[in-house]
């Protein structure tokens, strides 16, 4: 009981990150590239961190810098420009699909890598029946899976991205404070999304950012879905796990469905929320054992 706030704010972190299509796709719509939105939100994110951040700048070794470099680019460059250009290319439901198996790549990489980390019969099966709920959902009720081999393999390189930033997180958590080690996320993912512009220049006109479309969606995805969801990841990781945290990203795809219907007038059917309901009991089953040791 004394983690369940942890376990729910990882859950709140994860409905706000489901909305964040509707977010991105409104600013798609109005001219901004995908690299043109992450650079904005997290260079805002990245303001907002300083007003409450620490006053020390440096982490404590050069191996500690590289791995909050690694989180930088694995967790913000690499995820976020990789799946919004795979929504340009290949259908959204297999985006969202390919993304949450996310968690499936964490748990194969935990077990593989770290000491006292085994697929237990809970883990598994909470995950093979999150993951089935996950497919019901993003396709609505149509089972016709429409392939696009590049934008199909950038989805899987944002899952396998923040599968890796899941694990290596956990591993600078016990060392440093959430507030840190998320500023150094937002620093690093600015410094390597910066070079891309050389291969694409910024093509946004800047007076559109005074459109309150443009504006208001910038703020949250800036304020909300980066600054205070990246911080509040970076606790529950750090107090529940590796592994716990992710399952939860099988939830994503429930908010986004719901906000989808509200705001883009896509309606949901009933295996939609038949697959909803699967999320949420499998994500139970994964999350109900307790393990000696957290990744």
């Amino acid at each position: 009981m004394k983690d369940l706030g942890y376990h729910l704010l990882a859950i709140l972190t994860i409905a706000i990150w489901g909305v964040t299509f509707v977010n991105t796709k409104v600013l798609l719509q109005h001219g901004l590239h995908p690299m043109e939105i992450f650079l904005l939100r997290f260079i805002v994110a990245y303001l907002c961190i300083w007003t409450i951040s620490p006053r020390v700048v440096r982490s404590r070794s050069l191996a500690d810098e590289g791995l909050f470099f690694v989180l930088g680019f694995l967790g913000g460059t690499v995820y976020f420009v990789a799946e919004n250009t795979a929504i340009g290319l290949t259908y959204v439901n297999n985006v969202a699909f390919i993304v949450c198996t996310a968690p499936l790549i964490t748990m194969l990489l935990a077990i593989a890598m770290m000491k006292g980390v085994k697929a237990s019969i809970p883990l598994v099966a909470g995950s093979a029946m999150a993951l089935t709920g996950v497919g019901m959902v993003v396709y609505n009720g149509s089972f016709v899976l429409q392939l696009s081999p590049l934008g199909d393999l950038l989805a899987l390189v944002a899952a396998c991205s923040w599968a890796v930033y899941s694990l290596v997180i956990k591993k600078v958590s016990s060392r440093y404070s959430a507030v840190f080690i998320t500023r150094k996320v937002f620093f690093y993912g600015i410094v390597t999304v910066l070079p891309l512009f050389l291969i694409r220049p910024w093509q946004f006109p800047l007076e559109g950012l005074l459109s309150p479309p443009v504006w208001m969606n910038l703020l949250f995805l800036s304020v909300v879905a980066s600054f205070l969801c990246f911080l509040w990841w970076s606790v529950a990781v750090k107090e529940i796990g590796a592994l716990s945290t992710s399952n939860y990203v099988y939830l994503n795809p429930i908010t986004t469905v719901i906000a989808s219907a509200l705001f883009l007038d896509e309606p949901m059917t009933l295996m939609a929320y038949i697959g909803s309901a699967l999320i949420l009991l499998g994500v139970y089953v994964a999350n109900r054992e307790k393990r000696p040791e957290r990744p």
